[in-house]
């Protein structure tokens, strides 16, 4: 299977602000182990603070500069940089700039997607 990312219909991501997410492979393809999603933050989008208890994240920016907080630590990540987000830990993201910011996300495929939503909302710039 080969498919570009505008070839998938972009959901909104959930409590967001400006975000979506397209998922590339998945359950749906027969993928049996991971499922590979691209998020797109437009500007001055945000996604609060939640966390997953058992998923981990590793996301890889293509396009764009975003702020993203990983429990008491925030960075600032631009293309080319690679995020690993352990199962457990509070994240968040937020787009500060005039530009979208692009990001593959992988996570494990799993039968439950359990998020633990930390702020109601799109929020406060941290």
């Amino acid at each position: 299977m080969v498919r570009t990312a505008h070839e998938v219909e972009p959901r909104p991501v959930e409590r967001a602000r400006g975000a979506q997410m397209r998922v590339l492979i998945g359950p749906e393809d027969g993928a049996p182990h991971f499922v590979t999603r691209v998020f797109t933050l437009a500007p001055g989008g945000r996604i609060p603070a939640h966390r997953h208890p058992t998923i981990e994240h590793e996301q890889y920016v293509l396009s764009g500069r975003m702020r993203v907080g990983i429990d008491d630590e925030v960075r600032e990540v631009g293309p080319g940089q690679a995020i690993f987000i352990p199962a457990g830990a509070a994240h968040w993201y937020e787009n500060p700039t005039d530009e979208p910011v692009e990001f593959l996300c992988v996570v494990p495929r799993t039968a439950t997607y359990p998020t633990e939503w930390l702020e109601d909302g799109p929020g406060v710039s941290r």
